[in-house]
């Protein structure tokens, strides 16, 4: 991967560098994506038998959310250590950052793991297909960050990555935080909503068979 070393020129009528305009350009396109698989998802989780969110287990994805939020924080330290030219800070803060994204990428393997003992695969329900596939693309997602933050913390030790070109950093930056962002639609629409619609669910079924109604 080769980086550039002047960032002031290609810019755009904006203003913006065109590379950062790409990447919100790439962006804008993938909350297209995520938005339709989301929608999917929400469309046909109740159809077919077999598990559904009743399998959930939100301590563990709390967690695993929580280390991706911090993963964040990391991220913005790492790009203010580029940018005032502290590189040990960057450095750091970059390796903590593709770390943290590494342990979440371990509690999906483990969650997808799980959810494969309870008999939710791809091909169990329109459930499992829809919500596998929209989680998967977003492990892929982290993955490719992960892979990305890792070859620019090398790339400072050669000089490729310096205070000069902190755009490299940035860019990088506007990708975790929506992989971050992204996640947390997820957690809270797909985890968390339907978690807590499955429970109110059993609470009116118990309700209708203690009442003799069903």
């Amino acid at each position: 991967m080769q980086y550039l070393t002047d960032v002031s020129a290609h810019r755009t009528s904006t203003g913006l560098n065109n590379r950062k305009l790409l990447m919100w350009a790439f962006l804008g396109s993938d909350v297209l994506f995520f938005g339709t698989l989301i929608a999917t998802h929400l469309v046909y989780r109740t159809r077919g038998i077999g598990p559904h969110e009743e399998i959930f287990d939100i301590p563990i994805t709390s967690v695993s959310t929580f280390v991706l939020l911090m993963s964040s924080l990391a991220m913005v330290l790492a790009l203010a250590g580029i940018q005032q030219g502290k590189m040990g800070n960057a450095r750091f803060w970059l390796a903590a950052t593709a770390f943290l994204g590494m342990i979440f990428i371990g509690f999906q393997m483990f969650e997808f793991t799980e959810f494969a003992h309870h008999g939710l695969t791809p091909r169990s329900n329109l459930f499992g297909s829809t919500f596998l596939v929209m989680t998967g693309f977003h492990g892929t997602h982290v993955a490719v960050g992960v892979f990305w933050l890792w070859s620019l913390f090398f790339a400072t030790f050669n000089g490729k990555i310096h205070q000069g070109n902190a755009l490299e950093v940035e860019l990088a930056g506007l990708y975790w935080h929506f992989v971050d962002i992204v996640w947390i639609v997820i957690f809270g629409v797909i985890y968390l909503v339907g978690a807590y619609g499955v429970e109110n669910r059993d609470i009116v079924e118990h309700a209708f068979h203690g009442a003799g109604l069903v």
